[in-house]
Order: structure tokens, then C-alpha cells, then sequence
């Protein structure tokens, strides 16, 4: 797990030495440059980067960037490549010899072999750059998901320079070429006040985009090309094999890619929260340690955090499953100074963070005491259908025999007569029936949508002020999602839900603040549920066994019966969190009144400063559960002061 950068631009060398300085802290073992000769007429150069985190073949014969045996092509690699081995053993009986252990020579020798027809071999998470001398072509590339981030900047030219083009492993190293002044993306604000993130390709910051999962940008004569090389296929459903089938099936399949994503010549263990997921990969990674304990770290909340928030006690779970396991085990009580760790997670993560960022990064930083690499239970919400909006879709499909003249005003009238967010544990259960009410009224697409909204187009109105709402106006923050939509229309309903969460939540909210936070502290996290073997078996599997019911995960909880204990298999879902609510109300409860009060409202210039006094009052008086909201725009405030009103050098 590295860092990477690269630019095409006159007089490179300063540029990529402050580029890698901003992400020294994804790796500390080494650090490479690779500069080309001039590429043309303008005396541009391609100068690439990379900081190293060496988790196979930790010699110093790993360094990059590397160039390929045959001297064509030049790599900068972030990731993993887990079917490297296999690859190297095919790639010899075509007559390639290596000369280092690594991952990253074998997908050179791949690309020398087969060309970009060489990304369908590929098993890894990964984010890479290669540089073709014989084609002068710059290419980016992503994973099939989107693990690993990858970002980008096109600067025309004019008459003083010529074109230059940028990317990095984060929005740090962009910014420290000065090609750009940072600057705020209208269409993202717009879908980060919507969603709490923006779909890719579009960043919070003007100009500059996200590569998006599964695809290659080729940059050749001052023009970009995309090209998607993987899609998740639901056109393939077996349904002639039984329910015993798939379950063996499913276990096979996710016990194979555990062994697969264990490679590594550092120390590796597990995050364990005593859900299944994260369990359930603990178990699997203990029968391929041979009579060793895997490490395994949990994190808990303080009981006087939990006055207002309903968040099982994972901590109680865990140690259930470490009673069978008997594992190396760590556990983390959350004891945060939040208002000192927010803006430095805002620096790492690029954009205002989620509550979930904070106790990510936590465990992260006291696992790398003692481990480089993690395996997480991330993933198999999405692959097979564990959340709870997924669940709430098929509850609310019960409502649309009835016609919608009906229906619209009869759920508006549920909506109208539950209670605000009332102070007190019933606070998040109130809001989310009252948006189940609201969104259950809509048809198929517009529901799903509905639940996954914090600021609806009405309050983004109410909200705006009136340079911002014009500027605004025309845009829709769903059409990504609608999109989606489009592209597996004739599939089953919830593989629908499946796809759409799998190309946008999942890269750009949950991908994204798992890399972030980790990186930060220099730790490598591996997600086998999205190994890509895993997804393609998932995606064929008739969706009555994902959701049987209300039962959410049904044929992944009837693979680890015998495995876990019944108890933790079948136990209520418990997300990944944080007590907002309670950090809301007091250690953030000053800085929202310094960093929101009208006269700093009023001078940012985006909002009404009355509307988010408004919002704020609601929340505390618990008119309204708009924690998550306040918390959005308390991120977006520290977002500004670390990245528009400063240089980030």
C-alpha cells in the first residue's frame, strides 16, 4: 500500500517533490522518482512518484516507480495484486523472468504480455499509473469497486504554457502543484448536502476528478479517454441450485478469498466489531494461521455517549466471538478530544468527514502499533443486501397496490403525525420511521433515493442563499444515481438497490473514509467481501436468497451457522458509528457556535445565515433530528478554512 503521483507538465522535479511530501503518511519505507525526457515540442516532461508502504518483498528491490524489463513502460503502484503469484507462474511459461518478489513487477510483465487486456486477469485492490515511452500515453487505472482512490486534474494550456496534467492518491498532491487555485465544485456541494458525499467523478473541489472504479484514463496528445474495463453482470442468475448449494458456495468462495488476501510479508490481522461480517472473517483467517492467534481490534462507546443515540454494544459481541476464537485480542473505548481530531481528519479525509471517520481512524492508528495490515468485515452490506433502506424498500412495496393519489397523502399523513426528534435514544428511530413514511409514498426509484437524503431539494432551497441557490439551480444531485438505475433496468428489484449502492455510496463514502482514515495512519485495510471473485459469485445468486423476508444477509448467516455462535449470527444489525448526538450537544457543541454563528454564515457567503440557525435550533430542541445535517455543515465549515481560505503546502 503506497502513495502515488505523477505530472506532465515543464520542469516537473519541484512539483512531484511537494506532491509526495503530502502523502509521506501512506507509505514510509521508501521513496522513488522517475523522470522521462523531454515528450515534445514544448520540452514537457512526465515526471512520476511514489511513496512506499512495502507489504510483499519488503527489500529494496521493490522501489518504484519500476521500469519494465523491456524498458517500455514505467509503473507507480498503489495496492494489492492477490493472484500475483499464479500470474508470475503464467507469465514465466511465456518466457518473462522476474527479478524481485513483488506484485508490482508481475503486473508489469502482465501489461508487456497481454496490454490493458491484461486488467481482466487482475484480482487486487489497486490505484496505478503507467507511463508508455513507445506510445507516449499516460494511464490511470482503478479497481473493479473503487478500494483504492484515485484523482486528476486537466489544466488547458494558453500563452504563456502548455497543458499539464496531474493526479495523486489524494487531492493534497494536486493542490501542492499550484496548477490550480482551489475552488468549490457548485454540483458537488449540491450532492454532498444531498447524499453526505458526491458521486464520482465530481470532487468538492472545482476541476478536479476522481478516476471512477472499474475504468482506465488514457491522457495521449493533450486528450483524455475513458474507458470502463469491468461491470458487475446480474444477466447470469442460477436458479437451479438449492439453498444448501449457496451456502456451501458462499463459504467456499469467501473462505478462498481470505486465504487469497492474507498474502503478505508484514503482520497482519482483523477489525472485529462481533457482527458477522468482521467475525465471520476473523473465524475464516484462523484456519490459515496454523496455531497462531490472529490480532484482532475492536472499538467501543462510553456508556455516557449513548444517551442519545440507540448503538448496540458491540463491545459485548466481540468479546463473544473472542470466547471461540481465542484470538490476540485489543479493544479500543472511544475517549476522543473530537473538537481537536475533526479538522485534522478534515485534512486527510479532502472533504467534511462522517461520523463514522472518527472512531476509523482511532482503531486504525492503535492497530498500526503493532500491525501493517487489516482485514474488515466492509462490504458485505452491499453484496449482500444487509442495510436496513434495503429492507425498508421491500416493507414499503407492501403500499403500491395502492394507487398513488391515495398513497402519497395517506403516508405524507404518518409522516405529519410522528413526533420530532425528541432528545433521548429515540431520536435517530423517529427520524428514519418519519423518512420510511415520506419516502414510501414515491415510486421505486425516487423511494430508494428518498432514504438515502439528508438535505431534500426543499430544504437546499430554504438553505441556499441567493447567489448559491442560483448557482445551483440546474442541478440534479440523483442524476448519477438515475443513471445507475438505467443501466440495470430489466434486473430484479434489489439487485437494482445492489448496483446503485455498489457504484456510488460504496466507492465514495464507504471506500473513501476507510482509505482515508487508514492511510492517515500509515495501515493497509483489505476488504475480502468486495474481492472480485466474491462480488461476481454474489451477483449470480437469486436475490430471494440475499433478503429471505426481513431477513437481511439470510444465506450469509446460514453459511457461518456451525462456524459462529447462533447468537452473533443472527443478532441485530449494529452500523458502523459514532454517538453524534451526544458529542453534538458537548465537546462540538462551542465549535458549532463559533464555526456556524450568523456573522461567519453570513461571510462564507453559501447559506442563509437565519435557515442554518434554524436547523441548529430545531436539532437542539429536539424539534427535528438534524444532527447528521449540523454535523455536515460543521465539516463543510472546516473544509473551507483547511483548503480554500489557506495554501495547503
Amino acid at each position: 500500500m503506497c502513495g502515488i503521483a505523477g505530472i506532465i507538465t515543464q520542469n516537473p522535479e519541484p512539483h512531484i517533490e511537494r506532491m509526495l511530501k503530502k502523502v509521506e503518511h501512506r507509505g514510509r519505507d521508501d521513496e522513488g522518482i522517475w523522470t522521462s525526457d523531454p515528450i515534445d515540442q514544448h520540452s514537457r516532461r512526465v515526471c512520476l512518484g511514489h511513496r512506499r508502504l512495502a507489504i510483499i518483498d519488503p527489500s529494496p528491490a521493490g522501489h518504484e516507480p519500476m521500469l519494465s524489463h523491456n524498458g517500455r513502460y514505467v509503473l507507480t503502484f498503489n495496492g494489492e495484486i492477490y493472484n500475483y503469484r499464479e500470474l508470475r507462474e503464467q507469465l514465466r511459461t511465456k518466457g518473462h523472468e522476474f527479478r524481485t518478489g513483488t506484485d508490482a513487477e508481475v503486473l508489469l510483465a502482465s501489461i508487456v504480455e497481454w496490454g490493458w487486456d491484461a486488467m481482466d486477469h487482475l484480482n487486487g485492490m489497486f490505484a496505478f499509473a503507467v507511463w508508455d515511452n513507445q506510445e507516449r500515453t499516460l494511464t490511470l487505472a482503478r479497481d473493479h469497486v473503487g478500494i483504492k482512490p484515485l484523482y486528476y486534474v486537466f489544466v488547458p494550456g494558453n500563452a504563456a504554457a502548455p497543458p499539464s496534467f496531474a493526479f495523486g492518491s489524494e487531492i493534497k498532491t494536486i493542490l501542492a502543484t499550484r496548477l490550480i487555485k482551489p475552488a468549490l465544485n457548485p454540483e458537488a456541494l449540491h450532492q454532498f448536502l444531498t447524499f453526505l458525499w458526491s458521486p464520482d467523478p465530481n470532487t468538492l473541489f472545482e476541476s478536479i476528478k476522481t478516476v471512477p472504479p472499474a475504468h482506465l484514463l488514457h491522457f495521449k496528445n493533450d486528450e483524455l479517454k475513458l474507458h470502463q474495463w469491468w461491470d458487475v453482470s446480474f444477466t447470469h442468475i442460477e436458479e437451479g441450485r438449492n439453498e444448501a448449494w449457496w451456502r456451501e458456495r458462499t463459504l467456499e468462495t469467501l473462505d478462498k478469498v481470505v486465504r487469497m488476501e492474507m498474502v503478505s510479508d508484514v503482520p497482519l490481522g482483523s477489525f472485529l466489531s462481533g457482527g458477522i461480517d468482521s467475525s465471520g472473517i476473523t473465524a475464516l483467517m484462523q484456519r490459515h494461521v496454523n496455531g497462531q492467534r490472529i490480532s484482532t481490534y475492536t472499538v467501543g462507546i462510553e456508556s455516557q455517549d449513548l444517551r442519545y443515540d440507540i448503538i448496540p454494544d458491540d463491545v459485548r459481541w466481540a468479546r463473544r466471538v473472542n470466547e471461540q476464537l481465542q484470538t490476540d485480542y485489543h479493544e479500543i473505548m472511544l475517549q476522543p478530544s473530537v473538537a481537536e481530531l475533526l479538522p485534522k481528519l478534515v485534512y486527510h479525509m479532502e472533504e467534511p468527514p462522517i461520523d463514522m471517520a472518527i472512531p476509523s481512524y482511532l482503531i486504525s492508528r492503535a492497530a498500526r502499533e503493532t500491525l501493517t495490515v487489516m482485514l474488515s468485515g466492509m462490504g458485505g452490506d452491499e453484496v449482500f443486501a444487509g442495510y436496513p433502506r434495503q429492507m425498508a424498500m421491500k416493507i414499503a412495496s407492501a403500499f403500491d397496490p395502492v394507487p398513488q393519489l391515495l398513497r402519497r397523502p395517506l403516508m405524507q399523513t404518518v409522516a405529519g403525525a410522528l413526533p420530532g426528534g425528541l432528545p433521548g435514544r429515540l431520536t435517530a428511530p423517529l427520524r428514519n420511521a418519519k423518512k420510511f413514511a415520506r419516502s414510501a409514498a414515491l415510486g421505486f426509484e425516487d423511494r430508494y433515493l428518498g432514504y438515502g437524503t439528508y438535505f431534500t431539494d426543499e430544504m437546499k432551497r430554504r438553505l441556499y442563499s441567493d447567489e448559491w441557490r442560483a448557482r445551483t439551480g440546474d442541478y440534479d444531485a440523483y442524476a448519477m444515481h438515475r443513471a445507475y438505475f438505467a443501466r440495470v433496468s430489466e434486473a430484479a428489484p434489489l439487485n437494482r438497490l445492489l448496483y446503485v449502492d455498489l457504484k456510488t455510496f460504496l466507492p465514495c463514502l464507504n471506500l473513501m473514509t476507510t482509505d482515508k482514515t487508514s492511510m492517515a495512519a500509515n495501515l493497509e485495510v483489505r476488504v475480502p467481501f468486495l474481492n472480485r471473485e466474491m462480488v461476481e459469485m454474489a451477483a449470480r445468486m437469486p436475490p430471494r436468497l440475499k433478503l429471505r423476508g426481513l431477513k437481511r444477509k439470510y444465506i450469509l448467516k446460514k453459511a457461518f451457522e456451525g462456524v459462529l455462535p447462533h447468537d452473533v449470527i443472527w443478532r441485530k444489525k449494529a452500523g458502523f458509528g459514532a454517538p453524534i448526538r451526544s458529542w453534538l450537544r458537548g465537546p462540538l457543541k462551542p465549535l458549532i457556535l463559533d464555526l456556524l454563528g450568523e456573522d461567519v454564515v453570513k461571510r462564507r457567503g453559501l447559506f442563509r445565515p437565519k435557515e442554518v440557525k434554524r436547523v441548529i435550533d430545531a436539532n437542539f430542541s429536539g424539534r427535528e433530528d438534524y444532527n447528521l445535517q449540523v454535523f455536515q455543515l460543521l465539516g463543510l465549515e472546516l473544509w473551507h478554512r483547511t483548503f480554500l481560505d489557506s495554501t495547503v503546502d
